[in-house]
């Protein structure tokens, strides 16, 4: 069985690091690339972000029994297959866990534009994803 309070507190911190960036991030690219700080902290904050949607899809994969991925990125297409996730919203969290791994393992490689791009536009693809996944399990979205 699916738990409420875990979904709720993983999702309440996927738009918490959200908002952190939102807060920092600048109408443009300069701040990233000129400023070490604000660049770690809005890498940290999409980071844990994309890694709380990775888990509540781990955990609802978990608790349905509906497949056992071999990636990050395949939980979203089992998601998708069994009803929680729309199609366009599966594959752009699948982008969003390619960016993480980026973020984790290439960092000295990031291209700080796309960053950018994605600090102050793709994050809503996260916070449609919570809302897919609340109404996919009938949660009232907070």
């Amino acid at each position: 069985m699916v738990d409420k309070d875990l979904i709720i507190s993983k999702a309440d911190s996927v738009t918490q690091h959200l908002k952190r960036v939102n807060e920092r991030i600048s109408p443009n690219a300069d701040g990233l690339l000129q400023d070490d700080d604000l660049r770690d902290i809005v890498l940290f904050n999409l980071q844990m972000a994309i890694q709380n949607c990775i888990d509540i899809a781990a955990h609802i994969i978990s608790e349905e029994g509906i497949g056992v991925p071999e990636s990050n990125s395949e939980m979203f297409d089992l998601l998708e297959q069994n009803g929680h996730l729309d199609p366009d919203t599966a594959q752009k969290m699948i982008k969003a866990v390619g960016f993480r791994n980026l973020i984790v393992h290439e960092y000295s490689a990031l291209d700080l534009q796309q960053v950018h791009k994605i600090a102050r536009s793709d994050v809503k693809d996260m916070e449609n994803f919570l809302r897919c996944i609340f109404n996919s399990l009938g949660f009232e979205s907070s």
